[in-house]
């Protein structure tokens, strides 16, 4: 607050006299020892910098929850080795999410999980020569033992070998496939299964760059089988999606392959010969910086020029590490939210573009 010489107090400009939202007062963060996740993200988004950035990304899914909007997750980065898929089986589960792009890493982890091999912590300034002779993998401080790696693979693998040859096959029903055949043998419900049961489609754009892309490929080079993916139609269906969608909300968890392929279909309605106005919610969480003019780092405010985000649009990018904002984000909603989530009715997803035509 300014103080006139008279005594008389006078807010900043472009601060609010009252309220906690944005532009309200700013309110120093308060210890507690009962305050629960909800709470904790509240006094956060009364804050400043990223912890009021993880209020209002909060703010937001709320949003989106209450609102009439198929809601799409980018999912990229470690993020199933690091110990969030029952974090992401949650979302399935509850519909606080509804589309899926990911990365065919973490779905092959998703696999590997739910088969009951686990991932162990380790150190990350560790001897790497020795763990490649005991051929034990590691992504930064999580370890995995490739004879494991190798059972998940095999799983896969076979999998793909029960598969039609005559057709080719969107990663949407490949996915959904994989989860029907990994549900009987699972030992715990994971990202592919709960897709399965719940309905909610998968979608990996780059799936030759992960073990599920080995996987199908030694199956090809042992028996000869070819089998084929229509990666381009998983392009009409995801704008099918989004087209049919009443509004769409976007989460991205990282960047990279799985942002852009949500970002586009946003705009991709000319396909069709629509358009729509863009996402109408967005949250990234994100490491990145846009200076260096990678997408994992492009803002919403720059996916406007391309009018894949909708000019009245409610966004942001939090700037974190998402195995820290993801707990906190979902717990939070899960306690403070669970009326919405209850209430919720999961929208009704077409992707079925060839019904609207070929245009000509």
């Amino acid at each position: 607050m300014n103080v006139h010489p008279g005594g008389r107090h006078e807010a900043p400009p472009g601060a609010a006299q009252t309220g906690t939202g944005p532009g309200g007062p700013l309110r120093p963060f308060p210890i507690s020892d009962s305050a629960t996740a909800a709470d904790l993200v509240q006094r956060m988004g009364e804050t400043a910098f990223q912890a009021r950035n993880l209020g209002t990304a909060t703010r937001i899914w709320d949003g989106m929850l209450r609102d009439e909007a198929t809601i799409f997750l980018g999912l990229a980065g470690a993020m199933v080795p690091a110990g969030m898929r029952p974090l992401i089986v949650y979302l399935i589960e509850n519909r606080l999410i509804d589309v899926i792009v990911s990365t065919g890493a973490n779905l092959y982890h998703d696999v590997y999980e739910s088969l009951g091999f686990p991932h162990s912590q380790g150190d990350p300034a560790g001897d790497d020569l020795r763990l490649a002779n005991l051929r034990v993998v590691r992504f930064y401080d999580v370890l995995a033992p490739e004879h494991e790696f190798a059972r998940g693979e095999r799983f896969c693998t076979e999998f793909s070998l029960t598969l039609e040859q005559d057709r080719p096959y969107t990663t949407r029903e490949y996915f959904q496939l994989l989860g029907q055949a990994l549900a009987p043998v699972a030992q715990e419900e994971g990202i592919l299964t709960a897709a399965a049961k719940h309905g909610v489609p998968i979608y990996c754009p780059a799936l030759g760059d992960s073990v599920h892309g080995l996987a199908v490929a030694e199956g090809r080079l042992r028996t000869g089988r070819r089998i084929m993916f229509d990666i381009i139609g998983d392009v009409l269906e995801m704008t099918h999606l989004s087209l049919t969608a009443s509004k769409t909300a976007v989460i991205y968890v990282g960047g990279g392959t799985p942002k852009n392929y949500i970002q586009q279909c946003g705009v991709a309605g000319y396909l069709f010969g629509r358009q729509r106005p863009g996402h109408s919610y967005g949250i990234q969480i994100t490491m990145d910086q846009p200076q260096w003019g990678g997408l994992s780092g492009c803002t919403f405010e720059e996916a406007m020029s391309w009018r894949k985000i909708s000019p009245d649009a409610q966004f942001i990018t939090l700037y974190a590490e998402a195995t820290i904002a993801l707990p906190l984000i979902v717990s939070a909603l899960a306690e403070g939210s669970r009326h919405a989530i209850a209430a919720r009715k999961p929208p009704l997803l077409d992707w079925e573009w060839e019904k609207a035509g070929v245009r000509k």
